[in-house]
């Protein structure tokens, strides 16, 4: 074999080295929610698609209303107070949900429970959820059963998404209305009568003028 095409052989290797070097990975295609999706050819892999979170509000409040929740709604973008749907489960009680669709990458954290908890008062709810398309930070986690928030994640949805496309609408509810978890810590420490409170002296010279 010559020197040349010797040459040749590594030159084309190297070329195709470089080539495949540089090129660029696919993006996979962005999936765009318009207001009348239907929500039972949606799956995962399409929410991990979506443009943004506003996208994943819609079709959660489409899935909510296929679900039988008559009263589910999205609340407005802004000044939304904490809560993205809200919506009465089969005990009559109202919810308020937050819906974060997030990179697989990036944990939901604390600022989730904080918000939705607060905003109980606001929509006058009983109950407050966070559903994800990923996963919550330990602090997250531990914030929300101190507090009763219920959290749904990743694989909770997945069950979520497969139990609806096959129209097992009550399986779906059961997931979505499941006691959150608690962890259960006693007040005895809070009512313990030889502590010591601290009193706002300067509050209470305020009331007691009248100010």
């Amino acid at each position: 074999m010559s020197i040349f095409v010797i040459v040749g052989v590594i030159a084309v290797l190297l070329a195709l080295a470089l080539l495949h070097f540089l090129k660029k990975p696919k993006v996979p295609e962005r999936y765009k929610v318009t207001q009348d999706i239907d929500p039972y050819k949606i799956g995962i892999n399409e929410i991990d698609r979506m443009e943004d979170g506003k996208d994943f509000e819609i079709y959660l409040c489409k899935m909510f209303n296929c679900l039988g929740y008559s009263d589910a709604y999205k609340t407005q973008d802004s000044r939304d107070f904490g809560a993205d749907l809200v919506f009465t489960d089969r005990e009559g009680y109202r919810n308020v949900l937050q819906a974060k669709r997030y990179a697989v990458t990036n944990p939901v954290g604390l600022n989730a429970v904080q918000e939705v908890y607060s905003s109980m008062r606001f929509y006058r709810a009983k109950k407050s959820i966070v559903i994800t398309s990923n996963k919550y930070t330990t602090s997250c986690e531990q914030l929300a059963s101190y507090n009763g928030v219920k959290l749904l994640d990743r694989n909770d949805l997945i069950k979520m998404i497969e139990l609806f496309k096959e129209q097992q609408h009550s399986k779906v509810k059961d997931i979505i209305e499941a006691e959150p978890y608690l962890s259960l810590d006693s007040w005895d420490d809070y009512r313990n009568k030889d502590k010591i409170v601290k009193k706002d002296r300067k509050a209470e010279k305020l009331v007691a003028s009248g100010n």
